[in-house]
């Protein structure tokens, strides 16, 4: 699913009334009917206090369309007016009169803190007060309104947007934005839904089709996807059934040190289940014997020292690599590797203790093969580009450094994002309760098992960040978050694959 520009999506909005020839304000009515009936849906006339705050933009009346709404079918509404300025939408003016005709009990003109509610936690707040095209600081008492609703414990039910919220630039005011239960968006999501620093102002989130022009939608590029079933479905390729072992390639997982070959275990027991052909662990001698043992699917050579990986050389001839996983960065190890890229011809798999050692000689990335596959969870990624001022200066970082040296990164968080130098991938599975020790090694198994079968490096990278979310999310349906561990993914990657299938059960809307 594409994610647009608030640019975008206004000119969306343009083309649609002119090619559906409908007016501004007919589209408005038919956005604030969607959130009407979500709404409704969700209550089925509970009579529970409702209150509805409205900016004086577009934004301000979809509220008042909605709080018209929720009056004419016998909902408990008060509705205010945030006077942070004395300009005006045309559709908001024509909402204003439209409320005004059907409730004797006017909107609210707020102008000051002496205008705020009482909000009880029983209660429900509609934040309709500012939009995507929020582009400047909010004045000190709006502010103050907002804290105030978000303080209210109050259930808040955000607009589109969380009011404060920038949707193309950095958030200036992480204070004042409305930190709500759940968002109504239109058309499609925001790409600050899924960054950490302003992903938490939504605690859910529904995407709500208000029906712009199809056509407009298609053909506009955007530079970031949304990956959903159906986007990962499209790049899985079938297995054949005319082939062999050496069909899907043959993987070679490097990594381990003394007391960290769990990292290798589960790394080459993922790039199985993913689908390679054959797997090759190379590991220090300590772990021969737990290798051999715990993944006998696996080959296994060792190097020539007992703790440690030192002389990144072997015999073998594999399709592709992962490395770094519970490797180390002892002066040997670090050696090793240095030396080991400069003759490494193919994409691979980086992660973990390889990125420390590439963070700590930076001349080394250019080494790396084009089109290899980084996986660096945040402390990694800051030692590797150095700090950054908020995400989107982090994204920027990330995709200097992906054109520069024709890299993929992809950045480990609660949604993980793909990037490959202009584009950025999101994916949309995953959850809280893979946030334990290492479900980043099942991730670089995965990965390195989808380079072995011949997917293309990028493809790989997002199609296997979306069966990794999905395997946690078919385990935690039986382990709880706390309970989830590593090890639960790799019995659920197989239903990864299956649930690509699968078709998903529409939402009981009664229910």
């Amino acid at each position: 699913m594409k994610i647009y520009t608030a640019k975008q999506l206004y000119e969306a909005d343009r083309a649609t009334v002119e090619k559906q020839e409908i007016t501004p304000i007919e589209l408005m009515e038919r956005a604030a009917g969607q959130v009407y009936q979500w709404l409704n849906n969700q209550m089925q006339g509970a009579k529970v206090p409702i209150h509805v705050f409205c900016g004086i933009g577009n934004n301000g009346g979809d509220g008042l369309a909605l709080g018209r709404m929720l009056l004419q079918n016998g909902y408990t509404v008060k509705c205010y007016v945030v006077n942070y300025s004395e300009k005006r939408s045309k559709c908001f003016l024509i909402n204003y009169d439209r409320i005004k005709n059907v409730n004797n009990d006017w909107p609210l003109l707020m102008k000051s803190e002496a205008d705020f509610p009482e909000l009880k936690k029983e209660d429900i707040v509609i934040d309709a007060i500012f939009g995507i095209g929020l582009n400047r600081p909010l004045k000190d008492w709006v502010q103050n309104l907002i804290k105030h609703i978000n303080t209210s414990k109050a259930y808040i039910l955000s607009i589109d947007i969380p009011s404060g919220m920038f949707i193309d630039t950095p958030t200036p005011d992480k204070e004042a934005v409305i930190k709500a239960n759940f968002t109504l968006t239109f058309q499609a999501p925001k790409l600050v839904f899924f960054l950490p620093e302003t992903g938490v102002f939504t605690q859910n989130l529904d995407i709500l089709n208000i029906g712009l022009d199809r056509e407009y939608l298609s053909k506009t590029k955007t530079d970031v996807l949304w990956i959903l079933k159906e986007d990962a479905l499209a790049m899985y390729k079938p297995r054949e059934k005319f082939s062999n072992k050496g069909t899907y390639g043959h993987s070679l997982i490097v990594g381990g040190s003394y007391g960290k070959m769990g990292a290798v275990t589960l790394a080459a027991t993922a790039c199985l289940r993913a689908g390679a052909g054959k797997v090759t662990a190379f590991i220090p001698k300590c772990g021969y014997s737990i290798l051999q043992t715990a993944v006998p699917e696996a080959m296994v050579i060792t190097g020539t020292d007992e703790n440690q990986l030192t002389g990144l050389t072997w015999d073998i001839q594999p399709d592709v690599i992962g490395v770094g996983i519970g490797m180390g960065t002892s002066a040997e190890t670090e050696k090793g590797f240095l030396e080991f890229l400069k003759v490494q011809k193919k994409p691979m798999v980086i992660d973990a203790d390889a990125i420390n050692i590439l963070a700590k000689n930076p001349k080394a990335i250019k080494d790396i093969p084009i089109k290899s596959v980084l996986t660096p969870h945040p402390g990694e990624l800051e030692r590797l580009i150095g700090k950054w001022t908020d995400d989107f200066d982090k994204l920027d970082k990330v995709k200097k450094l992906s054109k520069k040296h024709d890299l993929i990164f992809v950045l480990k968080e609660t949604h993980t994002i793909t990037v490959y130098k202009e584009n950025m991938y999101i994916n949309s599975t995953g959850n809280q309760g893979m946030a334990t020790a290492g479900t980043g090694d099942v991730l670089t198994g995965i990965l390195t098992g989808l380079l072995s079968q011949g997917y293309d490096p990028l493809v790989a990278a997002i199609f296997g960040v979306y069966l990794h979310g999905s395997a946690g999310n078919i385990a935690v349906e039986t382990k709880g978050y706390q309970a989830l561990i590593a090890g639960d993914l790799l019995s659920h990657i197989g239903d990864a694959y299956v649930a690509l299938f699968q078709r998903d059960e529409p939402v009981d809307q009664d229910s």
